[in-house]
């Protein structure tokens, strides 16, 4: 008879040792091991965009969008979820307390570095509680009024608030929102001033602005579109660098005489601050992609605005330069939220 005995012990063991040392080496590099998996999976569930205003607005439409253009890039559902109230406030807030997976989004705009100036004690810190994923867009704030109204320029608007300072008034969506804080930048770079009648919501301005009660409405671009085509409101001028697609005759601000002034809705995706790098990084190659779709771009278009592709860093850039702009502001005019 053969003894096997002596071959037998040595494999055992060399199999015991092997499956020591995978194990172990398991154990040690199981964060390593495991993250790969789970960052190559992603998106592997459908993803939620918080947008901080009702449904049907400028902003509403943008990360719709968006968020189609990736939902047919990534494979997944993209859902839209409106949280309005609070100046976006509780929008943002919610964000911040979500799961840093990469599943909640949020499609904010110019109120979330706006707001860490406008209330007090700060809400939350934009720069420190979220991070930056891509600029999306922005659409130009517009300046209106009414078609029977004697105000037919800009120039003119401005040499008749010249001659009677506080005696013209204009209408905003509210205290601290970013037509009101438009016209507030461009008082003082015109050394005019306006009397402000804040609304809740810019369709509240726009009916009394066509109806006569007040001369002039600030209001973004897509809002005001509807009642220009009418016949009902004329757009004095588009704050912005560039003419706006929908107002093609309309002057902007710099043609007007203040070049480099410019005040615009823009919005980008933010998420929560500890979201993991890779992802971050992938959303962003996605968000690129979508901006260079036609969809996108000519829905954006549709809104009077422009699509903004760029690094990431320049979105995040942006909100410091933009929140600093706003509490200067803030401070100056003695802003107060409603």
């Amino acid at each position: 008879m053969t003894d096997h005995s002596a071959n037998t012990a040595p494999a055992s063991r060399r199999q015991w040792i092997k499956a020591a040392a995978a194990t172990a080496a398991l154990a040690v590099g199981a964060p390593h091991v495991l993250a790969q998996p789970a960052a190559a999976a992603y998106p592997s569930r459908p993803i939620k965009i918080v947008v901080g205003y009702a449904a049907g607005g400028a902003v509403d439409a943008v990360a719709r969008a968006v968020g189609q253009a990736l939902s047919q890039s990534m494979g997944q559902p993209v859902v839209i979820e409106n949280k309005p109230g609070a100046g976006t406030n509780i929008a943002v807030k919610s964000v911040i307390a979500a799961e840093p997976d990469g599943y909640t989004l949020m499609m904010a705009a110019n109120a979330l570095a706006a707001n860490m100036a406008l209330y007090q004690p700060m809400p939350f810190d934009a720069e420190k509680d979220l991070v930056a994923i891509s600029l999306v867009g922005r659409v130009p704030v517009v300046l209106a009024t009414g078609a029977g109204s004697g105000i037919t320029s800009l120039p003119g608007l401005l040499q008749a608030a010249k001659a009677k300072p506080g005696a013209l008034a204009y209408a905003s969506p509210g205290n601290g929102s970013t037509p009101h804080m438009a016209i507030e930048f461009l008082e003082r770079e015109a050394g005019i001033d306006l009397q402000h009648v804040p609304y809740r919501g810019g369709a509240a301005a726009l009916t009394d602005v066509i109806g006569g009660q007040v001369p002039l409405v600030a209001v973004n671009a897509l809002e005001v579109q509807p009642h220009v085509r009418s016949g009902k409101l004329r757009v004095l001028a588009a704050l912005s660098a560039n003419r706006t697609a929908i107002f093609p005759d309309v002057p902007t601000i710099a043609e007007s005489g203040f070049p480099g002034f410019e005040a615009a809705v823009w919005y980008g995706l933010v998420a929560p601050a500890a979201t993991p790098k890779a992802v971050v990084t992938r959303l962003h190659a996605e968000v690129q992609k979508a901006l260079q779709g036609k969809d996108v771009r000519e829905r954006m278009t549709a809104v009077g605005g422009e699509v903004l592709p760029g690094p990431t860093e320049q979105f995040a850039q942006l909100i410091q330069s933009e929140r600093r702009r706003y509490e200067k502001l803030v401070r100056e005019a003695n802003i107060k939220p409603d």
